[in-house]
């Protein structure tokens, strides 16, 4: 078995034991449920940067990466530097997130948080509104295709943004639909966790252009984002980069400003 499947059999346990405990009345009765979102994808179509920032503690493959900074400091650096948006770690077991994470984010900023969390139930997108999410993941390793259907129809009643995971060819193929609005290629393998840009230049021509093109992991570079923009890039999602330091909002100001130049 590998982690992801591991991850994925937790995560069921967790929300049956979820909503076993907090009905889904209790969740559309939050007053952030009622909150007009903004849609990241747009913020990306408009932007010369691209950047999605990321709040991770922890991860499995790096196991900690900063347990020290607060998420609202984080969140209000972020948007100081001129992300795009910003990324929410919301997993416990794995990453060291909760769904609190996104709740303090949503207090200190106005940009698109994405809730980012490993979904396989309905369940989760009435959370993840409810708790201030603007954009929710999906991931086609996990999921079928009837299942990216479902949840991503769903999300669009919520006016949430989708954006779709994908590692290969084949997961892109039974993923494409009308109902996502950003196609994101994870650079890492999730079986030897390597990382290769390589990834998302070959996919690249098989994403339609009605899609945000997002590219994941392994982006530590602005090297990296200038090869990637002629493959019709616009969106780079930055994790640990920006973490592993001891001012991840500076790093992020930085890194920003030398893409501009």
């Amino acid at each position: 078995m590998n982690i992801l499947d591991k991850i994925v059999l937790d995560k069921r346990k967790e929300v049956d034991l979820k909503k076993s405990i907090i009905p889904v009345s209790q969740l559309e009765a939050s007053v952030l449920f009622h909150r007009p979102t903004v849609s990241l994808a747009n913020a990306l179509r408009n932007s010369n940067s691209g950047i999605i920032a990321e709040h991770k503690r922890r991860s499995p493959s790096k196991s900690v990466i900063n347990q020290n900074n607060s998420v609202a400091d984080v969140a209000v650096g972020y948007e100081k530097a001129g992300a795009c948006g910003m990324s929410v770690l919301t997993d416990g077991k794995y990453f060291g997130g909760s769904l609190d994470d996104l709740l303090l984010a949503r207090a200190s900023v106005q940009m698109p948080l994405l809730r980012k969390e490993f979904i396989i139930d309905e369940y989760q997108l009435l959370e993840a509104k409810a708790h201030g999410a603007d954009v929710i993941l999906l991931i086609a390793a996990i999921l079928t295709r009837a299942e990216i259907k479902t949840l991503s129809e769903l999300a669009k009643q919520l006016h949430l943004d989708v954006l779709l995971e994908v590692h290969d060819e084949e997961e892109l193929h039974k993923s494409i639909m009308p109902s996502l609005d950003m196609l994101g290629v994870n650079n890492r393998n999730l079986k030897t966790f390597e990382v290769s840009l390589d990834t998302s230049k070959a996919l690249s021509k098989l994403i339609p252009d009605d899609f945000v093109k997002v590219s994941e992991s392994g982006i530590s570079s602005t090297e990296a984002i200038q090869e990637l923009k002629p493959y019709g890039y616009k969106g780079f999602l930055i994790g640990e980069n920006f973490m592993k330091t001891d001012n991840p909002g500076l790093s992020a100001l930085q890194f920003i400003k030398s893409i501009k130049q």
